[in-house]
């Protein structure tokens, strides 16, 4: 079977591509390596995409925007893209399970969080390091916590924690944060958040669990050690594209670069979301990307197809 349009990964830029691409009447198939939905489903509250005056829980936006995709005829298999490949007008998808064959390929296969990279870290990942507070959060009720960072996500996650923990420790390298000012103040407000500014992570220390970390002042190197019990990572995202080397071009750190119409170096080929190189990483900007895409692969592919598409 050969897809008109295969869609790598299923956030707000894979789904949102999918809905396009099938109400256009183009055979697509959806790849997402666990279900689709992405990070978004782990954000609690998402207060920022339009059409929800009091917010809106991310596995609920998300769980919509699947219901209407597969309502157009969006086909999905719950399969990691390994690698793509060219030959003649074709594209072969291959997954750890099957190759897949299509005219046209969109990436929206997004980021992954970034780790601490500290000595540790690994050996407590899921079992006291979390990525995700909407996840974990219950399993630390009454107990003291870290967070490290000092974007968005790190105090929409924070706040989130104060629900359930005793005790929280914001850690974040500089002495100011980046979040928005409106999560900036409910954080200083909050009595359960002590703020411990110009310091990063440096070792995660345990027998079995978590016991404490060590912490270094960046400004003047001085280090202390903190007792806790769990440590809950906000510091950034990698794009997912391993997938894609020397496939197509991408920026310094990684990202995908399009033009803006989404296409990417190789012709047939779109990319939509937070894996392309951007400024931007939000929803509403991933969902837009992901129309874009959608309507140039479906372009390419009536054109590949002889088809007049503006009939």
């Amino acid at each position: 079977m050969i897809y008109d349009i295969i869609i790598i990964g299923g956030g707000p830029a894979g789904l949102t591509a999918g809905i396009y691409t099938t109400r256009a009447l183009m055979k697509t198939l959806l790849l997402e390596k666990i279900a689709p939905g992405g990070l978004v489903i782990t954000t609690e509250k998402v207060e920022n995409y339009p059409g929800f005056a009091d917010g809106v829980n991310g596995y609920d936006l998300m769980d919509q925007m699947i219901k209407q995709a597969e309502k157009f005829g969006l086909e999905t298999a719950s399969e990691a893209v390994i690698s793509i490949s060219q030959s003649d007008r074709s594209f072969y998808v291959k997954t750890a399970v099957q190759e897949y064959q299509a005219l046209s390929v969109i990436i929206a296969s997004g980021t992954v969080y970034r780790n601490l990279g500290v000595d540790g870290e690994r050996a407590f990942i899921g079992r006291g390091i979390s990525y995700c507070a909407t996840c974990d959060a219950p399993l630390f009720r009454n107990k003291e916590v870290v967070v490290v960072g000092g974007g968005d996500a790190a105090i929409e996650e924070a706040l989130f924690l104060t629900k359930f923990v005793k005790k929280l420790y914001l850690i974040h390298r500089r002495d100011k944060l980046r979040a928005s000012a409106i999560l900036q103040e409910r954080a200083k407000q909050n009595s359960k958040i002590e703020f411990i500014w110009n310091s990063v992570i440096d070792k995660v220390v345990g027998t079995g669990k978590i016991e404490k970390v060590g912490i270094r002042n960046v400004l003047d190197g001085s280090e202390r050690g903190l007792n806790i019990d769990g440590i809950f990572v906000f510091i950034g995202f990698e794009p997912n594209t391993v997938f894609l080397k020397d496939f197509v071009n991408l920026d310094k750190e990684g990202y995908v670069i399009t033009d803006s119409g989404m296409k990417t170096s190789c012709e047939g080929v779109f990319a939509a979301g937070d894996v392309r190189s951007n400024t931007l990483r939000q929803i509403i900007t991933a969902c837009g990307d992901g129309a874009r895409a959608a309507v140039s692969a479906q372009h390419f592919v009536e054109n590949l197809k002889g088809i007049d598409y503006k009939s």
